[in-house]
């Protein structure tokens, strides 16, 4: 099991009672959620922080604001943070309405997102 099956869990129940079509997408050992094609958040397992961590895509209006927010970490993969995504420790979506909080922002960000490209395959 490369991420939290408990947390995708209820990641799933959040989406299903908000009435929300979603998708999900094994992605760099972590489980990625998507609503209308674009990533939504995701489920990441942090080897230097030593647990799941939720990966939250809320946007730039929302980064520095919740980057004040102990339960926040900048996303960041490479040693440059990803403006506009988030990462939140077990601490912040401990119980479901915290959790609820986060799917939230997230989906109130969705129809603003932009969708990847899709990416062209080798002949």
């Amino acid at each position: 099991m490369a991420f939290d099956e408990f947390l995708a869990d209820r990641i799933k129940q959040q989406l299903k009672e908000k009435h929300t079509h979603f998708e999900t997408l094994n992605m760099m050992g972590g489980l990625c959620f998507k609503v209308d094609n674009k990533m939504l958040c995701g489920i990441h397992i942090d080897k230097k922080y030593g647990d799941s961590l939720l990966m939250a895509r809320i946007g730039e209006d929302a980064y520095l604001k919740a980057l004040e927010k102990p339960v926040c970490l900048p996303m960041d993969f490479t040693g440059r943070p990803m403006k506009g995504y988030i990462f939140v420790t077990p601490e912040g979506f401990d119980t479901d309405e915290d959790l609820g909080y986060w799917i939230d922002l997230c989906l109130a960000f969705n129809p603003l997102a932009k969708a990847s490209k899709p990416k062209k395959r080798k002949k």
